[in-house]
Order: structure tokens, then C-alpha cells, then sequence
């Protein structure tokens, strides 16, 4: 069995693909604590025990949110809005906690060592509950920050400089051929991209290539470039499992995507910008780009380049796709922050910009969409999740500075969404739908005809 190190430590990489969102490992957490929360409670039958049970639960709740208030609000550990049922996850653990403490007097051997043994049951308890609220990081590896991804060949098409894109739209060119596997691959590109120029610390990208790209003479893609959010990891899954849908219903023709680190440590923000945080933007701008138009089997014009980001990442498709549009002709931003270090923008200010406010100003996505205004030829998705009023108005700020700098927009609430992978996926899903047919990946929708006129009244 294989054994992954990293910030896991050495694990076999079955653990580390242990699902903990859903499934067995998180209910057979949950009914853990429940057990032993329940054992903790039962210590005495009597009032005054209940009594001050109860007590020593709301305590440990009241002080659990007020240090976890501190952490969100005063010390920025998350670098932005928490969901909701994180703030109960640590109210309740904080109060079973206390619970538990205040079992280790007066007390039997047993109950003081089921005690201690239940502290850390709570704390990755609500650690897992939290998780899975958001649903981002499904795996214990992704959680941990530990890739199992395996090595993937990039099948570089080795043509140097690429051929022009063909004047037909792929979807009616493309037959696919028999043998064509029904889902795409996904791994960390073999050979690596690269960060010669940038000398940037990003961990290792993620690849996904889809049926078509899995054939033997396979046509020119697409391209996508994707980040996630902070804390995050580069995690293909999700807009995998997305455009293989559309792969599915479109002769297994997907754009090939690229999702990349733009934080180099999970705890960072080096903002997406070049800094003393890191050289970000030549990174995605200098390394990635050109490196995945060689290298990977791609389209090479802008209209067929999208650059694609979820919260943080978001952040930086709306900068991307706002400052470089002959690179990027397609933005699709899920949940964006709305600028570098909105989360924190005085520290920003003073930190990053040494307090010049207009050099602030001029890497905002909706002053840079001002300032190049006109866009000709730019295609832009912003989604956010109904729910999630922490990022609504900065995503319809984004979206209607976007309409206004005249690209082609879709402002889209996902139904039920909040900041977590209901969104990410209600989100790409959306994208993809408004991108296929410009992408040419499939025909765009019949116009609708012209209603009949009404005959004349005599």
C-alpha cells in the first residue's frame, strides 16, 4: 500500500482517501460523541446535577464563540465570513468539552479517563462537522492538505509553435470515435508546470482531460484555468466531475482544464498579485499560460481560454479576466471575493500597497473593467449561492461592472447555495451551460422564432 507524506505525516493513502463529508466515517464520528457526550451528561440523576449540567454547557458554548469570534473577526484566521453551522459546530463542542472537564472531579478512574478521551472526540468532531458543512475538502487527504493524485501524461501534442485554430466550430467536426472512454482522467500533470520565470512556490497543479482528449488523434481543446479558495488545495475533482456531464451529452468533447495553486501555503494570500507575498500573477501570466498552450493539447485563442475560480481563486479569475482579456476571453467566477484583500483591506493597504491607496484602486477587477472598457469580444459568469449574503453584493458589483465594460454577462444565484460546494457546483454547472456553445463544444440554442403577428382588427 502506498504511504503519501506531507502535512498528514506518513498515512497509507487509503486513509487519506477516506471520504469525511458523507458516509460511514463521519456518522461513525458522530454517533462516537454522541455516545460518550451522552455518558458525560448521565453522571448523576438528580436536579441539581441537570442543573448545573446545563450551566456548564451554555459556559463552554458562550466562551467557545466568543474565542472563535476573535479568531473570524480579530485575528482574520479565516480569511473571511464563516458559515453558520460553524459557529454552532463550536458552540456545542466548546460546551461538551467543559462538560467533560468538569467530570474530572469527584469522579471515578473510568469516568476521569473516558473524560480526557472524549476532549479530542469533540474537537474532531466539530472539526468534521464544519468540514462537511462546506463540503469542499471531501477526503481526509484533501482536509490534511496531502494530494493522492497520481502523475498523468499531459499527451503533449509536440508542435511548436501550435497550428491556428480551425474556422469550424469542434462540435461540428467531431465524431466520436469507437473505444472512446465514457469519463475523462484526472492527476498532477507528468512533466510538472512549471515556475521558471515567477519562481513561485506553488504545491502541484491538478489535470483534467476529458474523453476526447483520450483518443488517439484527439482534437484541440479548450482550455480552463482554475483556482480554489483559502484554505484550499488545487482539486480537479469538482470541475471533473462537471464536465464529464457535459462530456457525456457532447460526444466527450470538455474544455481541457488546469487547476493551479495561486496560494503556494493554504494559510496564504499572496492576493493573485506580484508582491513580497510572491510573484503570483507572472506565475499564472508567465509560467502557466504559456507553458499549457505548448504543452497541452489546446485551442489557442482567447475565445476558447477560461480562466475559472472559486471564493479566493473567484477573486483572481474576475483579475485575470478583467486585466488580460486577449488572453482570457471567458471569466467564470463562483463566489468571488471581490478584490484582493477585501477580507482584510487595511492590513492590505498598509502591508502590500504601503498605504497608497491609488495603487490599491488600480488592481480592483471593477476599476480595471472601467479603465479598459470597451471589452470586445469577453464572455463572463459571476455565481454566488442564494444563501450566502456575505458575497452577494461584491459578486453583482463584479457582474454589473462587467455589463457595463460591455462583456457578455450572466449574474447567477444558486438555488440553496451557501459558501460551500453547492455553490462551486451549481456554479461550474451554470458556467459550462452559458460557455459550451462559444467554447464550440456544442450548438448554440435556436433562436427563438418571432412571435406571429395578430391580424388586423376590421
Amino acid at each position: 500500500m502506498a504511504i503519501v507524506g506531507g502535512r498528514g505525516g506518513d498515512m497509507p493513502e487509503a486513509v487519506l482517501d477516506l471520504v469525511i463529508v458523507e458516509g460511514p466515517v463521519l456518522i461513525t464520528v458522530y454517533v462516537v460523541a454522541a455516545v460518550l457526550f451522552l455518558y458525560l451528561l448521565g453522571r448523576e440523576a438528580s436536579i441539581g446535577w441537570a442543573l448545573t449540567a446545563l450551566i456548564v454547557l451554555i459556559v463552554g458554548a458562550m466562551i467557545g464563540g466568543a474565542l472563535f469570534w476573535a479568531a473570524v473577526h480579530v485575528l482574520d484566521l479565516f480569511g473571511g465570513p464563516v458559515a453558520d453551522a460553524a459557529w454552532l459546530w463550536v458552540a456545542g463542542a466548546s460546551g461538551a468539552c467543559l462538560l467533560a472537564v468538569w467530570n474530572l472531579w469527584r469522579s471515578r478512574w473510568w469516568r476521569k479517563l473516558i473524560a480526557v478521551l472524549a476532549i479530542p472526540v469533540f474537537v474532531v468532531t466539530a472539526v468534521l462537522g464544519i468540514n462537511a458543512s462546506y463540503g469542499i475538502d471531501r477526503t481526509l487527504g484533501d482536509l490534511l492538505g496531502v494530494s493522492t493524485a497520481k502523475p498523468i501524461d499531459i499527451r503533449d501534442p509536440g508542435v511548436d509553435p501550435p497550428p491556428a485554430d480551425p474556422a469550424e466550430p469542434l462540435y461540428s467536426t467531431w465524431t466520436a470515435p469507437e473505444g472512446m472512454p465514457s469519463k475523462g482522467e484526472t492527476g498532477t500533470p507528468d512533466p510538472a508546470v512549471p515556475n521558471t520565470v515567477s519562481g513561485f512556490a506553488a504545491r502541484p497543479a491538478e489535470l483534467y482531460l476529458p474523453p476526447a482528449a483520450l483518443v488517439e488523434n484527439p482534437p484541440r481543446l479548450p482550455l480552463v484555468i482554475m483556482m480554489m479558495g483559502q484554505p484550499g488545495t488545487p482539486d480537479a475533482s469538482f470541475i471533473a466531475e462537471t464536465l464529464d456531464g457535459f462530456a457525456a451529452d457532447n460526444g466527450g468533447l470538455a474544455p481541457i482544464a488546469l487547476v493551479v495553486d495561486q496560494l503556494g501555503d493554504p494559510t496564504a494570500d499572496p492576493l493573485c498579485l506580484d508582491s513580497d507575498r510572491g510573484a503570483v500573477e507572472t506565475y499564472v501570466m508567465q509560467d502557466v499560460l504559456p507553458w499549457a498552450r505548448l504543452h497541452l493539447n489546446v485551442l489557442q485563442g482567447a475565445q476558447y481560454t477560461t480562466v475559472a475560480g472559486y471564493s479566493n481563486g473567484g477573486g483572481c479569475a474576475a483579475y485575470f479576466g478583467a486585466k488580460y482579456p486577449e488572453a482570457f476571453g471567458n471569466i467564470l467566477a463562483i463566489s468571488p471575493t471581490e478584490y484582493a484583500g477585501v477580507e482584510h483591506r487595511s492590513e492590505t493597504l498598509r502591508e502590500v500597497f504601503l498605504g497608497d491607496q491609488a495603487a490599491y484602486d488600480a488592481v480592483k477587477p471593477e476599476n480595471i473593467m472601467a479603465a479598459k472598457a470597451p471589452y470586445p469580444d469577453s464572455t463572463a459568469i459571476f455565481a454566488v449561492g442564494e444563501l450566502d449574503s456575505a458575497y452577494i453584493p461584491g459578486t453583482q458589483r463584479l457582474a454589473d461592472a462587467a455589463t457595463s465594460a460591455g462583456m457578455t454577462t450572466t449574474f447567477y444565484e444558486v438555488p440553496h447555495g451557501d459558501h460551500g460546494a453547492t455553490t462551486l457546483t451549481g456554479g461550474l454547472e451554470k458556467g459550462f451551460t452559458v460557455l459550451y456553445p462559444r467554447l464550440g463544444l456544442e450548438a448554440p440554442p435556436e433562436a427563438e422564432p418571432p412571435a406571429a403577428e395578430e391580424p388586423a382588427a376590421e
